[in-house]
């Protein structure tokens, strides 16, 4: 098992939690976090990229002049790429950039990050994470108070009050145990999460 600290919100423990060392404590495999970020970023990407080509730009369906007679190359449209205005040879077309990542590589690659933010000291585990008010600047200066500038919060269920207080935080990201990622995890500075968060990722990864 592995020994998390808990904290209160003036970064003083308040308490153990013992935690999957198989999740927590395991060995950081740099290649499968490579591996997992790539995939998920090539899942991001739209792919509505778009070039003419010389079937798709308008007009050019006259001969520009006469085939023999007037010492010019020969030309059958002016929309032929060696022609400016013309098409666009090789360009992009949409395309789909996703592909598929075994399961069990992507749990790798989760329980790798969350290993490593623990090494790190970068992994912050809370009782509870409520706001009252459901206010931006309170919620801030909670964040503060623990010397956070960066993170990614995490709880077990969705409250809507901390949904609300962290949706114009550009630093910090509110999110449930099931929007948990790889990529997300290695971005922020540090992790936030809950008691109860820890035990649900304990069953995600299982």
């Amino acid at each position: 098992m592995a020994s998390l600290q808990v904290f209160d919100w003036n970064k003083k423990e308040v308490g153990k939690l013992e935690a999957n060392a198989a999740i927590f404590d395991t060995e950081v495999r740099k290649d499968i976090l490579h591996s997992v970020v790539r995939w998920q970023l090539a899942c991001k990407r739209q792919g509505t990229h778009k070039a003419k080509t010389r079937s798709d730009v308008s007009g050019g369906g006259k001969k520009p002049f006469k085939q023999k007679g007037t010492g010019n190359a020969r030309q059958g449209s002016t929309r032929s790429p060696i022609n400016e205005g013309g098409g666009v040879i090789f360009g992009p077309s949409p395309r789909d950039y996703s592909y598929t990542l075994p399961k069990k590589t992507r749990a790798l690659g989760l329980k790798s990050a969350l290993s490593y933010l623990n090494k790190e000291g970068r992994l912050f585990v809370v009782k509870t994470i409520e706001s009252s008010d459901g206010k931006t600047k309170s919620f801030y200066n909670q964040l503060k108070s623990m010397g956070l500038t960066k993170a990614l919060i995490v709880d077990e269920t969705k409250n809507d009050m901390v949904a609300r207080a962290t949706k114009n935080l550009g630093k910090f990201k509110y999110s449930t145990v099931l929007g948990v990622n790889v990529y997300e995890l290695l971005k922020f500075d540090n992790l936030v999460i809950t008691e109860t968060a820890i035990k649900a990722l304990e069953k995600r990864l299982k």
